[in-house]
């Protein structure tokens, strides 16, 4: 902890992947096997590019010791919440999925114990196989330590509402750990438009995707149906904050009018659940104002730091938060107290 500052700096939203990961992912996209254009077309790009931002990228992800430490000491980050990045596993074939989840969960438990007061890590799973992803969610959680779980959004199109995947809810909640929902690149049907110009990936794409799957796990009913599950999303909350007004709105409506089948009413309103349900991180976006208004509309106690490293490596955008005009107390739950109380550490 720096002279002058009273809070530790937790960053919850980072990346890493064993190495042999990226061998899974470039044979994948050498046979083709995945019919996921996004995967394709982001991982076929950071698997071969050879450009600074791709190079730095993949060196990153698969060190968890000397660089990556001296990286955040160089940013002046106390601690980080390791998960594996995205897609994950949930890219693989079933079998090579569930196997490869408890691999990266042993991996990453060995990185963890080698800098103890460095890392925390969240939980790998195969959605795949949901029976199993939830009993390596409680192998991880309660044999390795883990404080999470990690699921990088849609698996080849499918979404987390399909009450099939509901085990992985059943499984966190029983646990009282959070489950981070993280962008994946836009499924097969949402990719081609998004794509033409540029805007599948972080730009835009991303919050999108990953945006309308906790639209889809709200209005499915996850949240009266485990009222207890806490999910946590990145990017000032994948810009979801900012609409609940019409989001709540335009849901009565729509209930009301019974135009769709599959949007029943729900036991509150869309905003209760993102309010007391969600947590959210600035992970990408060194900005106050988005910050300061999901500290305000959400609550205080649900916004927390993040860097979103390797992919965003920039030092100076810990001083501009630093800088943030708030009390101290709330400077103090952002960068610290959250984390430290939602995954136990």
């Amino acid at each position: 902890m720096a002279e002058g500052r009273d809070y530790l700096r937790i960053a919850t939203e980072e990346a890493f992947c064993p190495p042999e990961m990226l061998g899974v992912y470039a044979k994948l996209i050498d046979t083709k096997q995945v019919d996921d254009p996004g995967f394709l077309g982001m991982w076929g790009f950071y698997i071969s590019s050879p450009t600074a931002r791709t190079t730095f990228i993949r060196d990153h992800l698969v060190d968890v010791d000397e660089k990556r430490i001296a990286h955040m000491d160089a940013a002046g980050i106390d601690k980080a919440v390791l998960s594996l990045t995205a897609p994950g596993v949930q890219i693989m074939p079933k079998d090579t999925a569930v196997g490869f989840a408890t691999f990266a969960n042993d991996w990453l438990a060995d990185a963890i114990a080698r800098h103890p007061d460095r890392y925390v890590g969240l939980a790998a799973a195969a959605p795949q196989d949901p029976a199993a992803a939830a009993k390596e969610i409680e192998r991880a959680v309660t044999r390795l330590g883990m404080r999470g779980v990690i699921i990088s959004s849609h698996t080849l199109g499918e979404y987390l509402d399909d009450q099939k995947f509901w085990p992985i809810f059943e499984a966190a909640e029983a646990l009282d750990v959070p489950i981070y929902i993280h962008p994946n690149t836009p499924n097969r049907h949402m990719y081609p438009t998004l794509a033409e110009k540029g805007l599948d990936g972080a730009i835009y794409g991303f919050s999108v995707e990953t945006g309308m799957h906790i639209l889809r796990i709200i209005v499915a009913g996850v949240f009266d149906r485990f009222p207890r599950l806490q999910i946590v999303i990145g990017h000032v909350g994948e810009s979801l904050p900012f609409t609940l007004y019409r989001i709540d709105y335009m849901h009565r409506a729509s209930t009301l009018s019974g135009r769709y089948e599959a949007m029943k009413p729900l036991k509150r309103a869309p905003s209760d659940y993102m309010k007391e349900n969600l947590h959210y991180t600035n992970s990408g976006v060194a900005w106050a104002p988005p910050i300061r208004f999901i500290q305000d509309v959400i609550g205080v106690d649900r916004m927390m730091y993040a860097m979103d490293y390797p992919y965003q490596y920039l030092p100076a955008e810990v001083e501009t938060l630093d800088a943030m005009d708030m009390p101290a107390a709330d400077k103090k739950a952002f960068f610290q107290t959250n984390a430290e109380k939602l995954f136990k550490m």
